[in-house]
């Protein structure tokens, strides 16, 4: 009879509170509340997170965690990690969606050995995440690695 692996489920909790027009407030036991409501362009006020916005930085920052995890895990030290995602929102088949999320991380290492480990990892950083295997948009990871020796402060 096959034995697999056992794994834990985690559940995760927030509140939300609506404050006025298009704005809330979420919140969370030990955590700093967050702002949200509609961005501008859905009659929303700027100067506050979208849900948009929560849903391409989630992705942005899995992706980071999932590589510090992997990194750590193969010992790799690194100098500077630094990501930029965006992502599109589009009207498909008469409903709005996230189709397509782009994240762009620039990681910085001491040597081109720990270069090539660290492209190594990242390979395995989008089929990891698991908030790109969560969501139904194209995920496109597009990482670049520079020498700290090249890089100008």
């Amino acid at each position: 009879m096959p034995t697999g692996k056992t794994y834990k489920s985690f559940q995760y909790r927030n509140n939300l509170i609506w404050d006025t027009a298009r704005r809330g407030r979420i919140s969370a036991p030990g955590k700093p509340d967050i702002e949200i409501g509609s961005p501008p362009e859905f009659k929303g006020e700027a100067g506050v997170w979208a849900p948009e916005e929560m849903l391409v930085a989630a992705l942005n920052a899995c992706m980071m965690l999932t590589f510090v995890a992997f990194a750590q895990g193969k010992r790799l030290e690194f100098v500077a990690y630094e990501s930029a995602a965006e992502g599109l929102l589009a009207n498909v088949d008469g409903k709005y969606r996230i189709v397509e999320v782009n994240v762009r991380p620039i990681v910085v290492l001491r040597s081109e050995t720990d270069i090539e480990a660290a492209r190594t990892i990242m390979t395995e950083v989008k089929a990891n995440c698991f908030i790109s295997n969560s969501i139904t948009a194209d995920v496109i990871l597009a990482p670049q690695f520079k020498l700290a020796s090249d890089v100008v402060t």
